[in-house]
């Protein structure tokens, strides 16, 4: 309790000499903090002080110059090539549904059968009645015949003879009608075995056995997608579209493109570029034609996509992790003669855990990839080692 009387009375007496006198101030603060410590002040003035903080442990990589891979990276949608409503194109009731949801079809497997007994029955009129034309046109061609004949041995008249070539023509023209009017009604009884356009995968069935359908309808029956080969939609930034154009001087088909779906890559290539910029996202949509036998693409999802370009020689690379964003863009943190610098960057592509430098550092820079957070300008560090390297210290020291 007396100490800290003293205490208190010591610098009540340090806050009076301090309005006149600096310097026996400084003495009084210093000896009321010996005796708190219990320290005389001569011990507590031997202390040495702390020479600024402490340098701060950090992982270290080397910017390299190495062939690195032109690749391209986007986000795309899978697009069937060709996605067909099926629907009838007669009136009639649906018989017989001859696939289920969701199978595999190919091109002219059939899908529904509709009931055909009235065009049966429609078509078996008209063919008799060409039976009938037919024999009309006969007896028609033999009265032209008699007449031309009684005509030229004066017998006839000359308007009988004109009359029976008239009726000939009239009859021949009535049977080209009837079998026009056959051909009408045999190709209404072909629509009512509708099959499968393409090849594909069948959706979900409307039309029921016993439903009846119309050529009016607006829902469709079912819905085909074609799944071999598909396509892939996505949108490249203008500049990379550019980039894209003076690689492969115009023939975009000999690009490939790469796609994983499922833990599996499908191969394809570049088939379609969009004639235009969009201007409200400034990129160009392109398609890629793909090869997907197996069905790992399937419409309507997304997919991560790599357009290979080349390579490049001499590129500047170095790890993702050492990459930092700033006011002025994207910066690294340099480590020399252990100290930290900054470094303000321009990232051309990211290939993997890597960064392809276009400018900012030249190669053979020491690179900080980790403990950037406690870091500034002027900063001391020392490297520890990474995490990779610390694991496999640790193995060797267990089995030694």
């Amino acid at each position: 309790m007396l100490r800290i009387v003293v205490v208190f009375g010591l610098l009540a007496i340090v806050g009076g000499i301090a309005t006149w006198r600096p310097d026996l101030a400084e003495q009084a603060y210093h000896k009321a903090q010996a005796v708190v410590s219990g320290k005389k002040p001569a011990e507590q003035a031997a202390q040495p002080r702390r020479q600024g903080p402490p340098p701060v442990s950090v992982t270290l990589a080397r910017a390299e110059k190495r062939v690195m891979p032109i690749v391209v990276e986007a986000v795309g949608t899978v697009q069937s090539i060709a996605s067909l409503q099926i629907k009838a194109r007669v009136d009639s009731q649906v018989m017989t549904v001859h696939v289920a949801e969701g199978a595999a079809v190919k091109q002219g497997d059939l899908l529904f059968s509709l009931d055909d007994r009235v065009l049966k029955a429609q078509l078996a009129q008209i063919e008799a009645q060409i039976l009938r034309t037919e024999a009309q046109l006969e007896q028609a061609i033999r009265d032209r015949d008699r007449a031309i004949d009684l005509t030229r041995r004066n017998v006839g008249t000359e308007v009988a003879r004109d009359n029976a070539i008239t009726n000939v023509k009239a009859v021949e023209a009535q049977l080209a009608a009837d079998k026009a009017n056959r051909d009408n009604i045999r190709s209404q009884l072909s629509y009512t075995q509708i099959t499968a356009p393409i090849s594909g995968r069948i959706g979900s069935i409307a039309a029921k056995p016993g439903a009846f359908v119309r050529s009016a309808d607006t829902a469709a029956m079912t819905t085909i997608n074609q799944i071999d080969p598909i396509y892939i939609a996505f949108a490249v930034p203008q500049a990379t579209f550019y980039e894209i154009r003076s690689q492969v001087s115009g023939d975009v088909r000999s690009i490939t493109v790469e796609a994983t779906a499922g833990g599996q890559t499908v191969a394809g290539s570049i088939a379609f570029v969009e004639n235009q910029v969009d201007l409200a996202t400034g990129t160009v949509t392109a398609k890629a034609l793909m090869n997907n036998g197996a069905e790992q693409l399937w419409p309507g999802s997304f997919v991560p996509v790599k357009v290979s370009l080349g390579t490049q020689g001499e590129a500047v690379v170095i790890p993702a992790a050492a990459l930092q964003v700033g006011q002025n863009g994207p910066f690294v943190f340099t480590a020399t003669d252990g100290k930290a610098a900054i470094a303000n960057v321009k990232v051309a592509r990211m290939v993997g855990d890597h960064a392809v430098l276009e400018s900012g550092l030249s190669g053979g820079e020491t690179v900080i990839t980790s403990g950037q957070l406690r870091l500034v300008a002027g900063s001391s560090v020392v490297a520890r080692p990474a995490p990779a390297a610390a694991g496999e210290t640790a193995a060797r020291d267990r089995q030694s």
